[in-house]
């Protein structure tokens, strides 16, 4: 059964009768998984060896596992630092913060490919501006040169783990206050100022190859009224021809306050969203709002679509956790990691 376009989540930490129900429809081609679907990384090896079963060719797994604030799984799994921390150290010793940073990817993927994930949605490409506490110290700096050399080098960390990149929140969401998950958020500066500042990451990571980007719920007046994901001017006409992505385009959440302004119905989330250029569309949290959608939604997936999503099964270098444990780059890696934002900036002995 070929993969469909609907990502989504589950109830607990492992699969019941109405996961699998959602899971097996022709529709869904993925499964995000939160913190609530977690125990320790055998209970989620466990899960995700369910999940990959039930499909051929399987299911894509997914998690939001920044760093920092957003790190879903915690028991068993490295600390990892809050993406802000590379760009204070790149602040001093850039060369320091450009290995930092491919080892935190590399920490991160390894973890998560060990346990069965496909891939997390990192790294975060929006910039600093200052005042958006939804990014905040999600955001590797200020300078978008920097937050291009920092991303650049975590993907690549991320591929030696095993796992492509998604970048996110094109075309960025740091400039405004508003946090989509809860309400409107609207961008009022002209499109010559957005690329001056937040495109130069995105467009620094399509040149180097990454393989995912996920648009923000950000309604950009200037450019669209619509928000960016909903788009095909920001998803057709800038991201695919004007800065030449040719990777997978993943929606934010659908349920998020954001995605709702203008359209009420999941469904039509749903179809404008896979309309305007989305490869695939993210419900959560949501159970009436994904059968709504899967009742409902009616999508023949493109074959560049099927094939941008066959790209971004994990490639398993690591096998179990016990297994990478014994690693001794992934040893050195963790130590490295966990001096991070120690106040003296030196590596713990």
């Amino acid at each position: 059964m070929a993969l469909g376009p609907v990502m989504l989540d589950i109830a607990g930490t492992e699969l019941s009768g109405d996961d699998i129900k959602r899971l097996t429809h022709p529709l869904t081609g993925g499964v995000i998984l939160f913190t609530r679907n977690y125990v320790d990384h055998r209970q989620l090896t466990g899960l995700t060896r369910q999940i990959h079963a039930l499909r051929t060719p399987h299911l894509l797994i997914a998690v939001d596992h920044e760093g920092g604030r957003v790190q879903r799984f915690q028991q068993d799994f490295t600390q990892l630092p809050a993406m802000r921390e590379l760009g204070k150290v790149w602040d001093k010793q850039p060369a320091k913060a450009r290995h930092l940073a491919r080892q935190v990817g590399y920490v991160l993927a390894a973890e998560l490919n060990a346990c069965g994930v496909d891939f997390s949605f990192t790294p975060v490409l929006d910039i600093d501006h200052g005042q958006s506490s939804v990014i905040g110290d999600r955001a590797f700096h200020s300078n978008p040169h920097a937050v291009s050399d920092l991303a650049h080098q975590l993907m690549l960390g991320l591929k030696q783990g095993g796992m492509l990149a998604i970048g996110k929140h094109f075309p960025g969401h740091g400039y405004i206050r508003a946090d989509t998950h809860l309400e409107k958020a609207v961008d009022q500066r002209c499109y010559s100022e957005i690329e001056a500042n937040d495109l130069i990451p995105f467009q620094h990571l399509i040149d180097s190859g990454i393989a995912g980007i996920m648009p923000a719920h950000v309604i950009y007046t200037e450019i669209d009224p619509n928000p960016a994901g909903f788009s095909k001017i920001w998803l057709q006409k800038i991201l695919r021809k004007t800065l030449g992505f040719e990777g997978c385009i993943f929606s934010d959440d659908l349920n998020m306050r954001g995605a709702g302004i203008l359209l009420d119905s999941m469904l039509l989330r749903a179809q404008t969203a896979l309309t305007a250029g989305c490869d695939m569309i993210l419900v959560c949290n949501n159970p009436a709002g994904a059968d709504e959608v899967l009742n409902g939604l009616r999508w023949e997936m493109p074959a560049a679509s099927l094939a941008r999503l066959a790209r971004l099964h994990a490639k398993n270098q690591t096998g179990s956790m016990t297994k990478l444990r014994e690693r001794g780059d992934y040893v050195q890696a963790v130590r490295e990691i966990s001096g991070i934002g120690c106040e003296s900036g030196e590596l713990p002995l």
